[in-house]
């Protein structure tokens, strides 16, 4: 199978993408209120990488998404790549967060 990831010592594909310049956004979430990146990001952009200080629901999606309580939950801490989709698929260009219980801030880093 061909594939554009590098490889490692032993010819394996390492599932590694590069930080796009430009690509960090960060998030204010607040309680009780969905906050959406205000751009969208770039057009090659497959995955993002999310992690948050504080608890959070997310939700990837349109220039509409907004974020809630049923959504999906990331721990304080916790690092996470998400994808966006792809060719043949629908493609997310934004994503939404709320926090739980407390004020934060989410950085979010498009990879490509």
């Amino acid at each position: 199978m061909t594939t554009l990831l590098p490889r490692d010592d032993d010819n394996h594909p390492i599932p590694a993408l590069r930080l796009r310049p430009g690509g960090a956004h960060q998030l204010a979430a607040a309680t009780g209120a969905s906050t959406r990146t205000a751009t969208a990001f770039a057009a090659d952009t497959r995955v993002i990488g999310v992690v948050s200080d504080v608890d959070i629901y997310l939700q990837t999606g349109d220039a509409t998404v907004t974020a809630s309580a049923t959504d999906h939950f990331l721990p304080a801490g916790l690092y996470a790549d998400l994808s966006l989709g792809g060719p043949g698929s629908r493609r997310d260009t934004h994503v939404a967060v709320r926090s739980l219980a407390e004020a934060g801030t989410v950085h979010v880093s498009e990879k490509v």
